[in-house]
């Protein structure tokens, strides 16, 4: 069939819009018509060439939609099912059946490298292939090919055209404060980094209960978005500010928790600089270079690597969705839509700081 999608061209710094054709759906596929995609950052490194994405290449990892047609196979979805995307996994080594989709054996070839190549679902042009199967979806494209383990039916009256950012990056950083630290009633957290992930982790620290919230960034007007959303602190981080000691200012002892979405050394540095005695510090990007582990011994602290938010997307996502509904977990707030056109336009906007959560809509 044909789709229209956004491909990337190794050593092009802009997406295309193409018309590319899409191998027929096989009997374990799900084909799903695009309603909206969220754009992530993981989307922005693929196309600069990072993440092992073989170019060229349709990614998008965020999607929602509603379902057209299932294989003879699949049990879990029908057609008119609304649905969101999220990462795929294989459900068969021992991560996946021990309840750990996001750390799957194979959590490399089925998103980022395309180990399904060839296999339905799969983008060429002109007989020439333009590599897919991005995150299990592609969903930058009018039509994705998923399968069950990455499709996750939800409730037909939520907005379905923004759902897809809680596919990745919103799961990810409420996930990372409500599954992985989960920090008590009336506890102390400071997140690092105010953007799509540090404010959903804002959120999950409201979820969780939490009575002192610090959100930590670099501009104010992220912070301002950060207060809107249930900080009950901010620190404006730069070059003359020791953030650490700012937050022990509002929390004598330190916080007992600490999450960073920056992937910078010194905002890991200043993390667990921030904790109290036997705190917990997470994160979600990987610095260039490890922070000094004098600290982490001395203070008898914890570190926890997470991944989505360590999240089963199955009951997390309507979770989130439920709490939505509920007008506890706001995260509409982050989202500017776009036309699907527009896409480089958005993410010059986003780098830009001018918008927090680009969403792609889609013509139907």
């Amino acid at each position: 069939m044909k789709v229209r999608a956004a491909v990337a061209y190794e050593g092009r710094p802009a997406f295309s819009i193409e018309e590319l054709e899409m191998s027929e759906p096989g009997p374990e596929s799900i084909l799903v018509r695009m309603a909206g995609c969220g754009l992530c950052h993981t989307d922005v490194k693929a196309r600069e060439g990072g993440m092992g994405v073989p170019m060229p290449a349709v990614v998008g990892h965020e999607g929602a939609g509603v379902v057209e047609r299932v294989g003879a196979s699949v049990t879990k979805i029908k057609p008119g099912d609304h649905v969101v995307l999220t990462g795929d996994s294989c459900g068969a080594c021992p991560t996946c059946v021990g309840g750990n989709p996001a750390y799957c054996d194979r959590m490399m070839p089925l998103n980022f490298t395309d180990g399904r190549a060839g296999e339905p679902g799969s983008f060429s042009k002109g007989g020439a292939v333009i590599h897919g199967h991005f995150f299990g979806q592609s969903s930058f494209s009018n039509y994705a090919v998923t399968r069950e383990r990455n499709t996750i039916p939800v409730r037909r009256d939520a907005p379905l055209e923004i759902l897809g950012v809680l596919g990745c990056g919103v799961q990810t950083g409420a996930g990372a404060i409500v599954n992985s630290l989960h920090p008590p009633a009336g506890s102390a957290i400071a997140i690092f980094g105010a953007g799509p992930v540090g404010l959903s982790a804002v959120m999950g620290a409201v979820v969780c209960g939490c009575s002192t919230i610090v959100a930590v960034d670099v501009l104010e007007p992220r912070l301002a978005m950060a207060r809107q959303l249930g900080a009950t602190h901010t620190v404006l981080a730069g070059t003359r500010v020791h953030v650490a000691e700012e937050i022990k200012k509002l929390v004598s002892g330190g916080v007992g928790y600490a999450f960073d979405t920056t992937g910078r050394a010194d905002s890991n540095q200043q993390a667990i600089e921030s904790l109290a005695a036997k705190g917990f510090f997470g994160f979600c990007a990987t610095p260039p270079e490890a922070p000094k582990m004098s600290t982490v011994m001395i203070r008898g602290l914890t570190i926890r690597g997470i991944v989505q938010g360590d999240s089963v997307p199955d009951t997390f996502i309507p979770h989130l969705i439920e709490l939505h509904m509920k007008g506890r977990f706001p995260f509409d707030k982050l989202v500017t839509k776009y036309p699907f056109e527009k896409i480089n336009q958005a993410i010059e906007d986003q780098a830009a700081g001018k918008v927090v959560k680009p969403v792609f809509t889609f013509a139907s």
